[in-house]
């Protein structure tokens, strides 16, 4: 059975930094893409970060783009994502993803693209 599972959320201020893990079982790993996804209350779930199955091709929301930074270890089985220089607009329920595709296939930001996903950790930033 395949889970995925998050950690690392929590509450903390405007300007601060928190980094999230993203924990696999269930799968080879290494035959997956992996993304985090973000979804605020009252809002559409929106892609955040992706990684490709040899972690060389990264893409970023421009929302992000300079101040997260994801990562992955595939020995770990785990995808992590830094995120640095937090605002309040980032508070959201952050939920990792994993996408079975072929090794040269690009990131995606498309959340259908993505077959497993975790339940999500809160983060919540305050001004």
């Amino acid at each position: 059975q395949v889970q995925l599972v998050e950690s690392g959320g929590g509450s903390v201020q405007a300007g601060g930094s928190l980094r999230l893990s993203c924990a696999a079982s269930g799968v080879t790993f290494g035959y997956y893409a992996l993304g985090w996804f973000r979804q605020a209350p009252g809002k559409e779930r929106e892609f955040v970060a992706s990684i490709s199955r040899g972690g060389s091709n990264l893409d970023y929301a421009d929302s992000v783009n300079g101040r997260f930074t994801i990562s992955r270890d595939n020995d770990k089985k785990t995808v992590y994502l830094q995120m640095t220089s937090l605002k309040p607009e980032d508070t959201a329920v952050y939920s990792c993803a994993a996408r079975r595709t072929i090794l040269t296939a690009p990131p995606s930001r498309a959340s259908d693209d993505y077959n497993y996903w975790g339940q999500g950790t809160q983060v919540t930033i305050s001004s």
